[in-house]
């Protein structure tokens, strides 16, 4: 089985768990990630921490990947919504029928905004709907709708990133990593 690759920007005012919780459990489930800062290496949170990246976006562009996945945070998905960078990759990385994942208000602000979003359902941080008003937003913690995955928020971090190894790896290994977690034990 190939390792999976995965791309995560990062920019300025990223929400940190919702990008660290991602990083971590997908590297422990084995995939190879990628965290592609957007305007340089070092990127700060919304929170001050401050995180350094393995290369810039305009770097990872090169490399093909399975899955992005897009923290929120604001203004950090403003920015990333705001990136060429960012829609050049979520556009090959569609095209190639890879995943394309996004938590808080990243679904509404990058997915719905630019198109991503359209013919599918997706959940989103409550009141981001509005930059999205073609998209019927649910409730869910945690949805995934054929190669579109998306999740509400901070406190849904873990759930998005099971979904997503899930997703590149079957349930058995998520189920397999959650229990190493002791999550939900």
């Amino acid at each position: 089985m190939n390792i999976p690759v995965v791309i995560i920007p990062l920019a300025e005012s990223f929400e940190e768990i919702e990008a660290v919780a991602p990083i971590d459990i997908l590297r422990r489930a084995g995939v190879r990630v990628i965290v592609a800062g957007l305007d340089g290496v070092s990127v700060v949170g919304t929170n001050g921490l401050t995180v350094q990246c393995d290369m810039t976006l305009a770097e990872a562009r090169e490399i093909a990947c399975d899955a992005v996945v897009l923290p929120g945070g604001m203004p950090g998905a403003r920015n990333l919504a705001a990136s060429a960078d960012v829609i050049a990759l979520l556009d090959a990385t569609r095209a190639a029928g890879g995943y394309l994942a996004a938590i808080c208000a990243s679904p509404a602000y990058v997915l719905g905004a630019h198109g991503y979003l359209d013919g599918h359902k997706a959940v989103g941080y409550p009141g981001t709907e509005n930059q999205a008003p073609s998209v019927a937003f649910g409730t869910q913690a945690v949805l995934t709708d054929g190669k579109v995955i998306t999740s509400r928020g901070a406190g849904t971090a873990i759930d998005f990133a099971l979904a997503i190894v899930t997703a590149l790896m079957g349930s058995e290994k998520a189920t397999q990593l959650a229990a190493s977690l002791i999550y939900r034990a």
